[in-house]
């Protein structure tokens, strides 16, 4: 029964998608409420704020777990490593307010598609809907399988035949009203915050909270001055956060509010067409396209006519993409399964631009809504934005540990200081006043805006560089970057190819090049035919528009395109791209030619198709275009050189881009509509045209870039779209492998029938054959090496088929080929995202840049993702560089080392800082004394708040070192670092306690505070007389706080200077002028205080005068000190070489998995394997197929 109710009370929401939820449902209990409420009231709300951080906690106290039909609270959970929850409450959505038509309440379905969830959903006879919001999407209770499920989009399971005739007269009009009500509007609302929201989210933040304690308890013991300086301080930064904050919501409303408001005509049953606005649109309805430029409200399937979309906002590239109704066909697969991959070339996406609507022979273009809201493509990118996924960085939860330490210490304090109190019978209040003043001594409330800092002015750097951030604290990771991935093309290489040559082919062999530019033009044939007619390009306000390819193919016929045409065949007049002859072209027996109808190109099926009509002619002709590989499968055998991919290798080797050509006459009946042929059955017995083949240059920086990279031990990796060869070539031109490296070629194949999965390692050609010695392995952990690739004597290459059969059948080998993959070509970009998750899983810390087409999802993804496109989709992507090329990348490694050093060194000093004064307080309180409020001052805010703003400033090193700086606070140097100074510190500061006690002219009670300016003796007051002025005097006045003060005080200013490391990650710290000015400054008048001989200074600051020979010793002291502690962290934590010995003598062993792979790898003597070929049957219980991973788009 147990074990029922747990099954009950627990689901998953989003299974295996980035945002899969835990699910619990809990009944709010009156009882629990009613103690919960007098806690509130009783705590004077501290319980409620508790509950307000940790809202499970709010729910375990005042609910009772109950199955999920009968909550009204849902308790949910991140599935990641953070297991973040939240709380949800359950909502009512009341159908019975809609006047619906008799017989709603009996069992028939309220929805035609009986599939949908909405019928699923609703309770009979009460007509409610039980939901809940989660991240602006939906979920209702389906009765039938007990789980909540997402509203606001059609089934997926829809077949293409269902989706043509459930959807394409339109839904009735009660039918709308429920999924309207249900669904909620078709809008992405962005609400602009209120200030007081904003105001209150900020204030109740824990260091906030911490820090308002804080101030409250000074202010209670008179500390007035610094008190109001951090009220004003606070005041400042939290009004710059909630301006921040409320600048960034008013901006993300403003971009996505105008898509709220686009007029559209809808098709209802029964009446007819409506002009509606876009909010009013249900997952069902049918729009019309009129030709209008029209930005899409939601997303949409096809089901009539064609489209010309830009859908720059989604891919990054401004580049007009041709749209093709969802076939009409009987299959029972679900329509995406039907299109496999492809199925997006019937998508129209929310927030992409209709630039032209195409109607067929049967009336205006029209398509089926499939998602509204936030749950279409634009509103799933602006939900990455609200709500991105949390960082998982070792800083932040080290600054945590660090702060809990901290207080641990503050705590020893506080029992200390209670002891002492008590047992000097002091008054309870000045015992509890005084505790809790140590406690608040240790734990400095800066530290987290501390860590900030180093970020900001990293930021403000960056903008200067032209490289822009949404998550600056993501920043700081990019100091641990150790790979990065690259796209290929408009990245390593120039955006634009050229048109280098044609290399035509007749009766099966290739005949003489004809190279571009060429004095002559290109002869009229089939190869400029194919090359005049088989493109997407389209004329858009007088100019050609269309992928950079198409265009410059198109170019080197000398053709021209008309702007819109209508042709006209026997089957009536349709819409058509008409291509003519132009003045430069050669001279051909054809006026033009018609392009009636288009397959589209997709990365899936690396081919793209056109039939055509020459005018004035009968005939149809088909041709087709793309991978050399794939074009050649299409075409009768005998047609296709012998020589193919000899000559394919010769050009791909050199780094070319090759696209192949073919032909084909169709034989089609003459009442045939061309728009209805379905590409399965025209794309089969091509006659093989030739190869195209197109340059694409290494853009200048590239080269010295990857070479800093390399230099630095940074991992460079290719991931693109392109051939492997090429992208295998342009790897060797760019120095990404070095030239006396091998190639290792991996190619894997599904299983087949009996056969089961294989993998085959083949040395790619132009490599060494000799097989890889044990010693060769590339091993990043000590080599001496100048560049990285030269140290790595073989790499591993593969296209994304056989990347997706590693990962489904050989998943045990992939760590071990991912050590050294360093090409991937042919790559999705799923499988793009994918891959830099897997390296993620081997404690890569990884970049990825690309120029944003279709590397969204992965730049996501990784640590930092760097998009080279300006484009509003690379809104998703954390870095986005206005300086197209790949300089961008050390340079935000550059600063990332910076920021994270330096935010080491802020939190490094504010704990020195927090103890020094920890440790001089401790000390006064064993005599009952404390320091003055003007000395505290001094220390605070003239020397540590001005440290603190001024110590990130120091800029970054601009060569990049060959290792990295620490990632994580809680580590040997660094704890050994604090450590070490603490005790230099209260070795220093005992010392100056114990020896002042010792002096002849000391006296333990003393106010006279006139130095003899002849023979500087104190004249000391008797002890008998009571001479102190106040209580407050007698509570400070005292040798031990004089020789005390100065001695912390400098000390603050020694590790400022000491923990301002400059070389190798930033800059010396002279050439941060205003950090050096400052410390100099303060150093001066931290000595002018201690050393003027001057009544109203003394007054002031509440010294008592000391002759000069004991001052002479305390400065003495600070300079031992400060001597000690410089050596101590320069030349002994510092030294890198004295770590790696330590390492070495305690056998440490890294944690990174990739480490432990590179040294298993090491001692495996048949590693790596070179023409031979595995079958995943051998290791059937290595066989694993990831869940994560899926072949997304």
């Amino acid at each position: 029964m147990e074990e029922k109710i747990w099954k009950d009370h627990y689901v998953l929401l989003n299974k295996d998608e980035e945002n899969e939820l835990e699910a619990f449902g809990y009944k709010t209990q009156g009882c629990r409420r009613a103690l919960c409420i007098t806690g509130y009231i009783l705590s004077c709300g501290v319980l409620l704020l508790l509950f307000y951080w940790k809202p499970e906690w709010d729910v375990w106290a005042n609910c009772v777990p109950c199955s999920l039909e009968e909550a009204d609270v849902i308790l949910l959970r991140t599935t990641d490593e953070f297991q973040k929850y939240s709380r949800k409450k359950v909502t009512w959505i009341d159908l019975s307010t809609l006047a619906l038509p008799v017989g709603s309440y009996s069992e028939c379905p309220l929805i035609a598609d009986k599939d949908s969830v909405i019928n699923r959903a609703i309770m009979k006879p009460q007509l409610k809907v039980r939901c809940i919001q989660v991240q602006k999407i939906r979920y209702v209770w389906d009765l039938s399988v007990k789980e909540f499920r997402k509203v606001g989009s059609l089934e997926d399971s829809n077949t293409c035949h269902s989706i043509h005739h459930k959807f394409g007269a339109g839904l009735t009009v009660e039918e709308r009203k429920i999924r309207q009500l249900v669904c909620g509007p078709n809008a992405i609302e962005v609400e602009i915050r209120p200030i007081w929201k904003l105001l209150f989210k900020e204030i109740l933040n824990p260091f906030y909270v911490f820090q308002a304690f804080t101030l409250t308890l000074w202010l209670s013991q008179g500390y007035i001055e610094y008190s109001v300086a951090i009220i004003v301080l606070s005041v400042i930064s939290v009004g710059l956060t909630v301006y921040d904050l409320r600048q960034q919501s008013t901006k993300l409303h403003d971009l996505v509010e105008e898509h709220n408001k686009v007029q559209v005509t809808v098709c209802t049953k029964n009446e007819g067409f409506k002009e509606l606005e876009s909010r009013y649109l249900v997952p069902g309805d049918v729009f019309l396209l009129d030709g209008k430029k029209l930005s899409l409200p939601c997303d949409a399937v096809l089901i009539d006519g064609s489209c010309i979309v830009n859908e720059g906002m989604l891919t990054g590239e401004s580049i007009p993409v041709m749209k093709t109704l969802l076939p009409l066909t009987e299959s029972l697969e679900p329509w995406k399964a039907h299109s496999m991959e492809d199925y997006r070339r019937h998508v129209l996406f929310c927030g992409t631009e209709v630039i032209q609507a195409k109607s067929s022979g049967r009336g205006p273009a029209r398509a089926v809504v499939l998602q509204t809201g936030f749950n279409t493509a634009k509103g799933d990118l602006v939900r990455s934005i609200l709500y991105p996924k949390p960082l998982n960085f070792q800083l932040y939860r080290d600054a945590f540990k660090f702060i809990v330490g901290l207080s641990a210490i503050g705590v020893l304090g506080l029992i200390y200081t209670v002891c002492v109190f008590t047992y000097h019978k002091k008054p309870v209040a000045d015992v509890v006043a005084m505790a809790l003043l140590l406690l608040t001594v240790a734990v400095p409330p800066a530290i987290p805006a501390a860590l900030t800092t180093g970020i900001v002015y990293a930021q403000r750097r960056l903008k200067k560089k032209k490289i822009f951030c949404i998550t600056p604290q993501r920043i700081n990771i990019c100091g641990q970057i150790n790979l990065v991935c690259f796209d290929k093309t408009g990245t390593l290489t120039e955006d634009g190819l050229d048109l280098w040559g044609i290399l035509p082919s007749e009766g099966s062999r290739f005949q003489k090049i004809h190279k571009f530019p060429s004095s002559s033009p290109l002869p009229w044939g089939p190869v400029c035919g194919a090359m005049a007619s088989c493109h997407s390009l389209v004329v858009l306000d007088k100019k050609i528009q269309g992928d950079p390819l198409d265009l410059k193919m198109f170019e080197g016929t000398h053709w021209e395109i008309e702007e819109s045409s209508t042709a006209r065949n026997t089957a009536g007049a349709i819409a058509a791209c008409i291509v003519r002859p132009g003045p430069n072209a050669s001279s051909a027996p054809v006026e033009g030619i018609a392009i009636l109808h288009q397959f589209p190109f997709s990365s899936g099926l690396q081919r793209m198709s056109v039939v055509s009509q020459k005018i004035g002619e009968e005939q149809y002709d088909l041709y087709m275009k793309g991978a050399p590989e794939t074009v050649s499968s299409f075409c009768r055998q005998e047609t296709v050189p012998s020589d193919f991919l000899e000559e394919l290798k010769t050009y791909t080797s050199q780094g070319f881009r090759v696209i192949a050509l073919a032909h084909k006459v169709l034989s089609l009946p003459e009442d045939v509509d061309v728009g209805d042929l379905e590409r399965e059955e025209v794309e089969s017995g091509l006659e093989f045209l030739g190869l195209l083949v197109m340059e694409n240059r290494l853009k200048p920086e590239t080269k010295p870039v990857l070479r800093e990279l390399a230099a630095a031990r940074i991992r460079s990796i290719m991931v693109t779209g392109d051939n492997l060869q090429t992208a295998v070539t342009v790897a060797r031109n760019a120095h990404m492998i070095h030239e006396d490296s091998k190639v290792i070629i991996v190619e894997a194949s599904e299983p087949e029938g009996s056969a089961p999965a294989s993998i085959a390692w083949r040395l790619a050609e132009g490599s060494k054959t000799s097989a890889a010695a044990p010693s060769e392995v590339c091993a990043h952990a000590q080599e001496k090496i100048t560049l990285e690739g030269e140290g790595c004597h073989y790499h591993f290459a593969m296209n994304g088929k056989s990347y997706q059969v590693l990962v489904k059948h050989f998943y045990s080998l992939l760590p071990k080929i991912l050590l050294n993959a360093t090409v991937f070509a042919r790559m999705s970009p799923g499988q793009k995202s994918s891959l830099v998750e897997e390296l993620q899983k081997l404690n890569y810390y990884v970049g990825m840049c690309g120029d944003g087409a279709n590397d969204c999802g992965a730049l996501k993804v990784a640590h930092a993702g760097i998009s080279l496109s300006e484009q509003e989709a690379s809104v998703a992507s954390p870095f986005t560089s206005q300086i197209p090329n790949i300089q961008c990348v050390p340079e935000l490694i550059r600063e990332g080392r910076a920021a994270l050093v330096a935010s080491f060194a802020v939190v490094k000093y504010l704990t020195l800082y927090g103890l020094i004064q920890f440790v001089g307080t401790a000390l006064l309180f064993w005599q009952l004394q404390i320091f003055g409020n003007y000395q505290y001052l001094m220390q605070d805010v003239v020397i540590t708040l001005l440290v603190c703003l001024t110590m990130s400033l120091t800029e970054a090193y601009p060569k990049l070192a060959p290792y990295r700086p620490p990632g994580q606070l809680i580590s040997p140097p660094l704890l050994l670092s604090i450590v070490l100074n603490v005790c230099f510190t209260i070795a220093m500061q005992t010392c100056g306690f114990l020896l002042v006690k010792q002096q002849p002219w000391y006296v333990a009670l003393a106010s006279w505070r006139h130095c003899s300016l002849r023979n500087h003796t104190l004249l000391p007051t008797g002890p008998g007389e009571n001479s102190t002025s106040s209580s407050a005097q007698s509570t400070v006045l005292s040798y031990e706080d004089t020789t005390l003060w100065p001695l912390s005080s400098i000390n603050c200013i020694i590790v400022a200077f000491v923990f301002s490391k400059g070389k190798p990650f930033r800059k010396p710290i002279y050439t941060n002028y205003v950090f050096s000015a400052i410390l100099t400054l303060q150093l001066a008048i931290c000595l002018f205080l201690f050393l003027a001989d001057m009544d109203a200074v003394y007054s002031g600051m509440q010294f008592l005068c000391t002759p000069v020979i004991w001052r002479v010793y305390v400065l003495l002291m600070l300079l031992v000190t400060f001597c000690v502690s410089f050596f101590t962290e320069d030349v002994l934590l510092q030294n890198k070489h004295l770590w790696m010995l330590i390492k070495t003598c305690v056998g440490y062993q890294s944690k990174s998995q990739y480490r432990k792979w590179q040294q298993m790898l090491q001692r495996d003597p048949n590693w790596p394997p070179v023409n031979t070929k595995d079958f995943a049957a051998r290791s059937t219980a290595e066989v694993y197929i990831n869940p994560s991973y899926e072949h997304r788009d």
